[in-house]
């Protein structure tokens, strides 16, 4: 039997029979492919259903949509190569490893990392990699593409397994999406569809964009924790006797820093921490170019939100060229071409999953069956007519299921906050702690999720160093973060809630108005 054959972990237990059943699944690439024809037979056959369940915005029937009739399937096809072109994780990906590939061809990466390990104990990495994580958040997608793989680096380069590293990243990125002490663009996005909400109930209702700030400020502390433990006391062990069989000069080597490495490096971080002071002083000026028309730079439609991607890409190739020059490194614009290049090269297979998603989500979404699963699992949760500690565990809950198949953070809570908010305020809860609860259980279950996006990307970073890794070995790493947060945050927020502690900057209220 092959290399490639052999399970990426030995135990057994829970675990192994979750890696196991889920290495069975087909290739990534394959699942898509077959999840797509689900969706068009599941709309042929529920276009004959007339479902009692309505829009909460537009107050109309939702109604299944045939992707195999006649115009629609015509449509399909007429839209495939420009929904693949502009689905979001494609060139989010691309254009930041295009940078990254710069700076780690040059050896700027390996190097930073070499001297990070000199001045952090070899205990406090984990914590560091998670909060990096979790720091992540605030320049939107670049923990995916950046943390994440940093994360096996380090702990490689550390002497630990890397597949930890990963894992460890991947909580504190994925699984602690909404645990943040930085404002980032997912506050404003998730607050003006909460205000929108509120607004069907009490017209003149103000929701504060940092309406969660304290509580996410607070839960970063928690998930940090926990993240530590479960990576320290459960993953790691459990992968400690895995096998790393990667490609030999693909993987980070760890030796002493050459003088010219650490002048390269001197160098290149003064580029990168000058570039970032030009950043921050063009920011100051109410008129700048980074603001949005009422003078914001955290909303969502913000230049500077518009730019992080592309500021991604400079603030590592600029840093990557400088050090290949003063190094040594890098002998010519040739040299930055091959960095590019090669970072492509360990896309392609990245690039291949990503056009058949795109047709998925993209079925999924205008099949309307995405939207008929949220609102009906809202239903039942709102006839339910539980006591307030009840219903916020059922919405944690609910929103951890759908995420399972509603990937988007913003296209859930557009379809569950005209529920649940206006639902809420009418039993004296405020929009605030119903958005809470929502961001904790679209949280957890982002990490064992294979329709999340970002997921098959996560399982190539666990390839690089084990060539056996699948669906299943990940989700199987995941699995314990995923509970432990779930369980864990949601009594964490209810006694938050309980003891009558601010969840961000908002005035208290009821309803209906005095």
């Amino acid at each position: 039997m092959s290399d490639q054959a052999q399970p990426a972990t030995t135990n057994g237990g829970f675990l192994g029979t979750v890696e196991r059943v889920g290495n069975k699944l087909p290739d990534p690439a394959v699942l898509f492919i077959a999840l797509l024809f689900i969706v068009w037979i599941l709309s042929w056959l529920l276009s004959y259903v007339t479902f009692d369940v309505f829009h909460p915005a537009t107050g109309e029937r939702i109604v299944i949509v045939n992707q195999l009739a006649a115009d629609n399937f015509v449509q399909f096809l007429a839209t495939m190569v420009n929904r693949f072109m502009t689905f979001g994780p494609v060139g989010v990906v691309l254009v930041a490893m295009l940078g990254i590939g710069v700076a780690e061809h040059t050896g700027f990466i390996n190097v930073a990392i070499r001297a990070l390990l000199n001045v952090t104990a070899k205990w406090l990495l984990t914590p560091m990699v998670i909060l990096v994580g979790i720091v992540s958040h605030s320049a939107v997608d670049a923990g995916y593409v950046l943390v994440i793989p940093l994360g096996g680096v380090i702990f490689y380069a550390a002497g630990r397994h890397p597949l930890a590293g990963i894992a460890a990243a991947f909580a504190g990125v994925s699984g602690g999406f909404s645990a943040n002490f930085v404002p980032s663009s997912l506050d404003p996005l998730l607050q003006g569809l909460t205000l929108e909400g509120a607004r069907l109930l009490d017209p003149e209702i103000a929701v504060n964009t940092l309406n969660n700030y304290f509580f996410t400020t607070a839960s970063s502390v928690l998930i940090v924790g926990l993240g530590w433990y479960i990576t320290d006391k459960v993953v790691e062990p459990r992968v400690s006797g895995v096998e790393i069989d990667g490609d030999a000069e693909d993987l980070p080597e760890m030796h002493d820093l050459t003088p010219e490495e650490r002048r390269g490096l001197r160098w290149a971080l003064f580029s990168m921490v000058f570039g970032l002071v030009l950043l921050g002083v063009s920011l100051i000026p109410e008129s700048s170019a980074w603001r949005d028309p009422d003078g914001n730079l955290a909303t969502f439609g913000a230049p500077i939100m518009q730019s992080i991607v592309s500021l991604i890409f400079l603030l590592f190739i600029i840093p990557g060229i400088v050090f290949g020059k003063v190094s040594g490194s890098m002998k010519g614009m040739k040299d930055m071409i091959e960095g590019m290049t090669h970072a492509m090269h360990n896309m392609a297979y990245y690039i291949v999953i990503m056009f058949f998603i795109a047709q998925f989500v993209i079925a999924f979404s205008v099949s309307n069956l995405g939207t008929l699963l949220a609102l009906s699992g809202a239903a039942v949760l709102k006839a339910l007519g539980l006591p307030t500690a009840i219903t916020i565990v059922g919405i944690v809950l609910l929103t951890g299921f759908v995420n399972l198949f509603v990937g988007s953070a913003s296209g859930k809570w557009g379809l569950l906050a005209p529920i649940f908010v206006p639902m809420l305020m009418s039993l004296g809860i405020s929009p605030d702690l119903t958005q809470a609860a929502y961001r904790v259980g679209d949280s957890s279950t982002n990490i064992i999720t294979p329709l999340m996006p970002y997921f098959p990307l996560v399982v190539i970073y666990c390839q690089r160093y084990v060539k056996s890794t699948g669906i299943g070995t990940l989700a199987a790493m995941m699995l314990p973060y995923s509970i432990w947060f779930l369980v864990s945050w949601t009594i964490f927020l209810l006694l938050y809630y309980a003891a009558g502690i601010p969840l961000g900057f908002a005035a208290s209220y009821t309803y209906p108005p005095t």
